[in-house]
């Protein structure tokens, strides 16, 4: 099961995903009750979306709509930095005993598609494929044991950095957080059509130049360490997001570096989750 956000005729909606051009939108009683993917996932809805959509959902033409960030308005937004050795490797870090956490805004994502707008305050705008996590249920003090029961379903995300801010200081949140910046998408697959995380392969291509590829078997930290880090301190609520980190291979650690400009096409895919593809632009000061 493939779960999409699209907005219609002005009209924020949701449902499934069925390929890069035709969705079927959830019934307007089923969206009255839930009124979007979040709520639906709270509830632990997600089968009954899946079944009642596809017997009485319309469908929709991708050139009728636009999609939306899979979860338009996560509560949280978690990012693990650092969960590659391959790029702990290229940055000269020491490993770390525990995870590297910071966070990002919901008014920073963007979803597959939207132009991606390179901050006029930065000359170092980079990319960084990563596998990302959206929460099911929610808890505090989740145990590695108990993480997948916690895991609604996965899908791709750019970490879209700054990278000159995102070293003003030792604080990284400034350089991830340039609105619109971190593409989120296309569609969320369940954790039940991922049987195996440790089975999937991210690929990161710039103008159809692989930059980054890795098994996601590499990660530092797994998932269910991080699930239990991150449950320690915060509660975690259903569609919160965990982005896991991004192999070797960035831009800004390339000899020379290699930063993103307007008419880049910037790809990452991940297996099973479908490509997230976005255009850069210009962008002005954003207000």
């Amino acid at each position: 099961m493939s779960f999409v956000s699209f907005e219609l005729a002005g009209q924020a909606s949701y449902g499934v995903w069925e390929n890069e051009s035709t969705w079927l939108q959830v019934p307007d009683a089923f969206m009255a009750q839930y009124p979007d993917l979040k709520s639906v996932i709270a509830a632990g809805q997600l089968d009954a979306l899946d079944v009642v959509t596809r017997q009485q959902g319309r469908q929709v033409q991708a050139t009728q709509a636009r999609l939306l960030p899979v979860i338009p308005n996560p509560g949280k937004i978690l990012c693990v930095g650092l969960n590659y050795k391959t790029h702990v490797a290229e940055t000269k870090r020491a490993d770390s005993e525990y995870p590297s956490i910071f966070t990002r805004f919901a008014d920073s994502l963007t979803a597959h598609n939207a132009p991606l707008p390179r901050p006029k305050e930065t000359q170092r705008f980079d990319f960084e494929g990563e596998l990302a996590v959206i929460i099911g249920k929610g808890g505090r003090n989740i145990t590695q044991a108990q993480a997948f029961e916690h895991i609604a379903g996965y899908a791709c995300f750019n970490d879209g950095s700054a990278r000159d801010w995102q070293r003003h200081t030792h604080q990284w949140i400034p350089g991830k957080n340039f609105p619109l910046t971190g593409p989120f998408g296309p569609f969320m697959a369940t954790r039940k059509e991922i049987s195996d995380v440790n089975s999937l392969t991210l690929e990161t291509r710039l103008n159809g130049a692989v930059m980054q590829h890795a098994s996601l078997a590499d990660l530092i930290f797994t998932l269910p360490v991080i699930i239990e880090y991150i449950s320690g301190f915060t509660p975690l609520s259903p569609g919160d997001v965990i982005a896991t980190g991004t192999p070797g291979g960035v831009g800004d650690r390339r000899e020379p570096p290699v930063y993103m400009k307007a008419g880049d096409v910037v790809e990452i895919e991940i297996t099973g989750l479908g490509i997230l593809r976005n255009r850069v632009v210009d962008a002005g000061i954003q207000g």
